[in-house]
């Protein structure tokens, strides 16, 4: 690694309150000196190098194959799957690098374990590195969530890997105005000499720069954690400010590893996704990037978006790619690199590559592609043990059963949790900042309401929580978002959402209620207002979100704090990545109403929720009883036919509803009950 003649940079390499700095001390410095085999034939002479730049990203502590809220092996997850591939990968070229772009410590139970429940001791190796350690990375970003569990905790984690972290905007606050003396808080560039081989065998070396970046909205997401101690400063201007200094100092390419998503709308400055606007920073060869959860190149999303090939994976004509998360892809692109007269090097083609661990069948299940790395899985062992068994040990309490038997024809508590979780982060999260005014809902829908067969129900009773119950509270592993949304798209919202009940007609008798062809998933019950469904109307919107009946209109009495709702109130909505983006085709729901675009995952926030709500009610426990906000509009003597669950908790339940009437178990086994619409 070269010196760097930069002020700013040798105050902060100098300083020991650099969090990571023995990861880039000389200790590290030989996996990426020239070999000492002076036979090697060296040229100055014009020449083509190709290059293999590799990425990890978003690994979220997935370090096994292994799904730990339902105690199983998941062949789809892991870097001790993508670790075997990076070694074939590595095995096929003669020169490459591997990097890694962050949100490593957070997003598992074993990394929930490691810094809520067993801590790291000053000679504790954190399970990540134990694993990453052993790749021979060459350099790695921070990303957001490595601040989830505060500065010191960072500090100890990474303080035991043996490559070099970057980050270029990130800064020690110093509580005045002047930005000039800002002090980096991670070194914002490395500069690493590599001797690379041409197709002759030809050796040459080359100065690889690299720059990280993390979102700067960290400062509002881990506000608690950061406020008063650090800022985050524009990505862009960092790399504006930064790129030529390692040009000036000799790089003879740079890797940009923003941790940050792929966008072309207009640059407002602090952007959140920035890596289309990295692409225009001249002195930029190649963007690993990531936070966005998602493949480049081919993600559809990237499609049409303006110098972006989404194919070849270019953005302006810069090489990129995002593996995705949780290590089921490897990414990489391969540079061509080509040595001028005046022994300058530039970037003559690319191709970038997504490589998987494994493959879904159409039947869900998952076929690996690549055999777990040994290495890893021995490093780890009593890691991934103890974290199997901790997962099954209590961490919240519950007073009240939670259950969706009845979610589809009654607000249910397994809907009511995750809508007061969701909520309950929004206003943490918002707070001290232009939204908080804003009033907040929270959007839920029943994920195991029967549809994946007669057992596809939550069932938890009252009592201990562990974390392996969390997965049937909320099964897919989405991301929170927040968007921005008048009174009347809500309503329309909850339109589309109406969808659910075939139109039954007044005064009939066991018509059936529930419309199949409408996913059990798409029932979105918004929390915060009040409304009644009128079954009796017909649908505005089929199940593709077109418009079916113009003027019927099933949501009746739409309340907000007791008043009929201002349909042009503003609301801040709170939702999944899923639904934010235009799963389920709501209308006029996208990911143009964004604003927070959120990197917690909404499984994970249901946790954190019950712990706090526990920790406040210790003796009894948490209640998650539903409120009530929703309900059918009462239709007289008239009567429907539900399938729901057959299970004697099920029946015990519907007891609780005099509307509910147990009938018998059908031909599937389900149990099939009368509701009385009157009621």
């Amino acid at each position: 690694m070269k010196t760097s003649s930069n002020p700013l940079r040798n105050i902060a390499l100098s300083s020991s309150l650099i969090i990571g700095l023995s990861a880039c001390g000389s200790d590290n410095k030989s996996s990426n000196e020239p070999p000492a085999d002076s036979d090697i034939p060296r040229s100055s002479e014009t020449a083509e190098v190709m290059l293999r730049v590799m990425e990890t990203t978003d690994l979220h502590a997935n370090v096994m194959n292994y799904n730990y809220y339902r105690g199983g092996t998941d062949d789809s997850v892991g870097l001790v799957k993508t670790a075997s591939l990076i070694e074939l990968a590595r095995a096929e070229v003669e020169n490459s690098v591997l990097v890694d772009n962050g949100d490593l410590l957070q997003g598992s139970p074993l990394g929930d374990y490691v810094a809520q429940v067993k801590g790291l001791a000053e000679n504790d190796v954190h399970p990540i590195y134990k694993a990453m350690n052993q790749l021979n990375y060459d350099a790695a970003n921070i990303g957001n969530h490595e601040f989830n569990f505060g500065l010191p905790f960072l500090k100890q984690a990474i303080d035991d890997a043996n490559f070099p972290y970057t980050s270029a905007n990130v800064f020690f606050d110093d509580h005045d105005d002047d930005d000039s003396n800002d002090i980096p808080y991670f070194p914002p560039y490395l500069l690493q000499d590599k001797l690379l081989l041409d197709a002759e065998g030809h050796a040459h070396q080359l100065t690889i720069g690299y720059i990280g970046f993390v979102p700067p909205q960290v400062m509002q997401w881990d506000k608690s954690n950061l406020e008063s101690r650090v800022k985050a400063k524009d990505i862009v201007e960092m790399a504006n400010h930064y790129v030529p200094q390692m040009k000036a100092e000799g790089a003879d390419i740079i890797i940009a590893i923003p941790h940050s998503g792929l966008v072309a709308s207009e640059r407002l400055g602090g952007d959140e996704n920035a890596s289309y606007y990295l692409s225009l920073v001249e002195g930029i060869d190649a963007i690993m990037f990531g936070h966005a959860h998602r493949n480049f190149p081919g993600h559809a999303s990237y499609d049409g978006l303006e110098g972006v090939d989404n194919v070849k994976g270019t953005i302006n004509g810069v090489a990129a790619v995002m593996p995705g998360y949780w290590g089921k892809f490897l990414g990489y692109i391969d540079l061509t690199l080509q040595k001028s007269a005046d022994d300058t090097w530039s970037v003559i083609d690319s191709r970038s590559v997504l490589k998987p661990i494994s493959l879904s069948n159409p039947d869900r299940s998952v076929t690996s592609l690549v055999e777990s790395h040994a290495g890893i899985a021995a490093a780890v062992k009593d890691d991934h043990e103890r974290v199997s068994a901790w997962v099954s040990e209590p961490f919240a309490r519950i007073s009240q059963p939670i259950n969706s038997f009845f979610a589809l024809v009654q607000d249910d508590p397994s809907i009511q949790v995750v809508t007061d979780a969701q909520s309950w982060y929004a206003q943490n999260i918002v707070r001290g900042s232009e939204l908080e005014a804003l009033p907040i809902l929270s959007v839920g829908a029943p994920f195991r309401a029967g549809r994946g067969g007669i057992d596809d129900f939550t069932d938890l009773a009252a009592g201990d929580v562990s974390y392996g119950n969390v997965a049937d509270l909320y099964i897919y592993p989405n991301t929170l978002k927040v968007l921005k949304l008048t009174g009347e798209e809500v309503k329309q919202w909850l339109e589309m959402s109406a969808g659910q009940f075939n139109t039954i007609t007044l005064g009939s008798q066991d018509m059936a209620l529930i419309n199949k062809d409408f996913p059990s998933y798409n029932f979105d019950v918004i929390d915060g207002i009040d409304y009644e469904i009128d079954v009796s109307q017909q649908p505005r919107y089929d199940t593709a979100g077109n418009v079916l009946n113009v003027n019927s209109s099933r949501i009746k009495k739409l309340t907000f704090q007791g008043q009929a709702i201002n349909l042009s109130q503003q609301f801040l909505v709170v939702s999944n990545n899923y639904r934010a983006a235009g799963g389920g085709h709501f209308p006029g729901i996208s990911d143009e109403k964004i604003v927070i675009d959120a990197p917690n995952e909404n499984r994970q926030t249901v946790a954190d929720y019950l712990t706090f709500m526990t920790e406040k009610n210790p003796a009894t426990g948490f209640d998650p009883s539903a409120d009530g906000n929703w309900s059918f509009t009462p239709l007289a003597n008239t009567r429907v036919l539900f399938n729901g669950s057959s299970k004697e908790a099920a029946q015990t339940f519907a007891e609780q509803n005099p509307a509910l009437i147990y009938s018998h178990v059908d031909d599937d086994g389900y149990g099939v009950y009368h509701v009385d619409l009157g009621l």
